[in-house]
């Protein structure tokens, strides 16, 4: 699966962010939080509607 798939822009859900689609979550959030230091295992068990492939 492509990030085509996985990121949807719905004006409706986030004012129109790019966020992980099937959740409420902006790609610009995942972002910031790897940035901060943050691990794919750390994110995806914290945020359990996520997959690593979605991070």
């Amino acid at each position: 699966m492509d990030r085509q798939e996985r990121i949807v822009v719905d004006p409706g859900t986030l004012t129109g962010k790019p966020v992980v689609k099937g959740t409420r979550l902006a790609v610009e959030f995942i972002v910031d939080l790897l940035a901060q230091g943050w691990s794919v295992a750390d994110i995806v068990r914290n945020y359990p509607g996520l997959t690593p492939a979605d991070v």
